[in-house]
């Protein structure tokens, strides 16, 4: 395996056109290396935009390192690294990891640089943020990074010298991405990583089920698990659920995905009862279908985010339905006979 760094502090990599499994193992680790420039990342975008093979080459690499990262704090693994670093020596030990004698062996030798995988980083301070039902909050990160938590949702956020982690735990969350060379920003939804490069982009978490769309710049999203990751281009989505298996990119409305952190719901022909769904996220009174055939009724508008009533007056007006409280924290839609 080709373990050369793309570069060195004082000089940027070469640009290639062609992938190779060393070259984008190399990025993973000078990517992940406070030392990393602002030139180098700029020189990694440029390596990425030459060849697709490249970005399969890296999202591939960046897999397999995230599956060694979740492997890391195991003692068996710890303790079968070590005695393989013993027994074949610093100069010997990279191609005698390559015979595949045991799975340790291989998958952390893949990763890029052997056992010091498994060195635990020192701890790090975590931050809970947390809006409730029908709160959106804008708040800057330590680093300067802009987010905007939607409703009912709740981010982790975990900063050390090294890196700049994020987990959403549910919810839906915008992130404008600060710039900083020598630290690494990461997200981790359910099964997956998504790692930035200089970038606005959105997650939502429901259960699960995890989407990820891109507003600007790039990022790469990977899993742990056998199906290899995939890059976001701006105007792009995709989806994976808890076995990481992801769904191809696909094109995100900007104008839909724009709207709710400026507090507007944008819809264009969608079901009235995914409409319903989206309302109900930012209000204690549900408003249900009296019969649920009346979902398929396509809707278009732009509602704002909590104004049901505004909404209720727009279906009874343009559609044709009828709403009826029902109780204190429920509001039915019927068909309107007249």
């Amino acid at each position: 395996m080709n373990t050369t760094q793309p570069t060195s502090t004082n000089a940027t990599a070469p640009a290639v056109a062609d992938a190779d499994e060393g070259s984008a193992e190399a990025w993973v680790a000078r990517l992940d290396s406070p030392e990393c420039t602002a030139r180098e990342r700029a020189e990694f975008e440029r390596w990425l935009d030459a060849s697709a093979d490249n970005v399969t080459a890296y999202v591939e690499a960046e897999r397999v390192h995230q599956a060694a990262a979740q492997l890391a704090g195991d003692e068996m693994l710890q303790a079968a690294a070590r005695i393989a670093w013993r027994q074949s020596g610093r100069e010997s030990a990279r191609s005698r990891w390559w015979v595949p004698t045991t799975m340790v062996a291989s998958l952390l030798v893949a990763t890029v640089v052997g056992v010091g995988w498994l060195r635990s980083p020192a701890p790090a301070d975590t931050v809970r943020y947390v809006t409730q039902v029908g709160e959106q909050r804008s708040l800057r990160l330590a680093d300067g990074t802009q987010v905007m938590l939607d409703t009912d949702s709740m981010i982790l956020a975990r900063f050390d010298g090294e890196r700049r982690e994020v987990e959403v735990d549910r919810g839906r969350v915008q992130f404008q991405v600060a710039a900083d060379p020598a630290r690494p920003f990461s997200v981790k939804a359910g099964t997956g990583t998504i790692r930035d490069i200089g970038t606005t982009f959105q997650v939502s978490k429901n259960g699960s089920e995890v989407n990820v769309g891109l507003i600007e710049g790039a990022v790469m999203i990977s899993n742990g698990l056998a199906q290899a990751g995939s890059a976001l281009r701006p105007g792009q989505q995709l989806s994976y659920d808890h076995s990481g298996r992801m769904t191809p990119p696909e094109p995100l409305d900007l104008s839909v995905a724009q709207s709710w952190p400026g507090g507007d719901l944008v819809f264009k022909n969608r079901r009235l009862d995914a409409l319903l769904t989206e309302m109900n996220r930012y209000s204690a009174t549900k408003l249900r279908l009296a019969d649920p055939n009346l979902g398929k009724i396509t809707v278009s508008g732009v509602f704002h985010i909590g104004d049901q009533a505004a909404l209720l007056e727009a279906l009874e007006q343009g559609w044709s339905l009828k709403a009826e409280r029902a109780t204190d924290d429920e509001i039915v839609l019927h068909r309107n006979p007249g």
